[in-house]
């Protein structure tokens, strides 16, 4: 069957149309991206503004079209954190049921870090041993740690890339000042969760998700995205940790004209390496390999787990 996945995250509204049954790997067969950057839309109050909510209710119409013209026979609508912790999330759910038919589930932020980790469980198979998985997005840092496919600890912190640019980050280039003090905040943040999973022991295997981490890798020299998802990327915490000065002197313009970042992420590259450098270090890691697959893919594979056998 052809499934969509239309996830509402707090950068970007992106389907994914996947050719998927029970037992098998969901294969892409057709991926459509909006970018809102709802995480840097908030207003003073923590809400949507008018304007987000419109673009939103647009978006999704638009991707329920796309999917219904690529033959989807269903799809999986979700939100996570901008959505999850505006403060007039029913409002704008509502908006988006009654205007476009679209109920979406909004994740908590222990349920992604689960389906992220479900994700790359699958991904890397139970050769893998225990893993701990870290991904960074627009909203959050979802961490997560096991050696099944339930893990054993899993946690959500406000440490996404959007939401510390535009809380902490106004210049551009932004004052060093202003980097020391997210820095500081990023690491007080991190630094409370190390004992809960420190008690579970030393991971075989550390992967990391997300576009943050795949930019972050390609600058440190990882291939390139075209040559396919089954080529090993890996970011080193020492490369991690040259770039993170380099970063916080350009602007975002500068920025984007870096190998494989992105336009639309280039004012959040700095925040989001704070993020990764900082998890590296206080969980002690020396480097994380980059899982292809995150939490689009945990949320197919757990769709199709619940299907009925034939």
């Amino acid at each position: 069957m052809r499934l969509g996945v239309l996830d509402v995250g707090s950068n970007t509204v992106h389907l994914l149309a996947v050719d998927a049954h029970r037992g098998a790997r969901p294969l892409p067969a057709y991926s459509h991206k909006a970018e809102l950057r709802l995480a840097e839309l908030l207003e003073a109050d923590g809400a949507i503004g008018a304007e987000g909510v419109d673009r939103l209710v647009a978006t999704v119409a638009d991707a329920l079209q796309t999917a219904e013209d690529k033959g989807c026979e269903a799809v999986l609508p979700f939100a996570t954190s901008a959505v999850r912790e505006a403060s007039n999330a029913d409002q704008v759910l509502g908006r988006v049921r009654s205007e476009t038919g679209v109920d979406l589930e909004v994740l908590t932020g222990e349920e992604e870090a689960r389906l992220t980790f479900l994700a790359a469980r699958r991904w890397f198979g139970w050769s893998a041993g225990k893993l701990l998985v870290l991904d960074i997005g627009g909203g959050s840092l979802e961490i997560a740690y096991g050696l099944d496919e339930e893990p054993d600890a899993a946690v959500s912190l406000p440490l996404g890339a959007g939401r510390l640019t535009a809380a902490w980050l106004p210049g551009d280039p932004p004052d060093p000042v202003d980097v020391k003090a997210l820095r500081r905040h990023v690491r007080a943040q991190i630094a409370r969760t190390v004992g809960e999973f420190a008690r579970f022991g030393t991971p075989d295997h550390v992967v990391a998700t997300s576009k943050t981490f795949r930019q972050l890798a390609r600058l440190a020299g990882a291939a390139r995205s075209a040559e396919g998802l089954y080529v090993q990327r890996e970011l080193s915490r020492t490369s991690l940790e040259e770039w993170v000065p380099k970063l916080a002197a350009m602007t975002s313009l500068q920025r984007g004209g870096l190998p494989g970042v992105s336009e639309g992420r280039s004012s959040q590259l700095l925040a989001g390496a704070l993020v990764a450098e900082g998890a590296m270090d206080l969980f002690g890691l020396e480097v994380v390999e980059i899982c292809p697959w995150a939490l689009r893919e945990g949320v197919i594979l757990r769709r199709l787990d619940q299907l009925p056998t034939t």
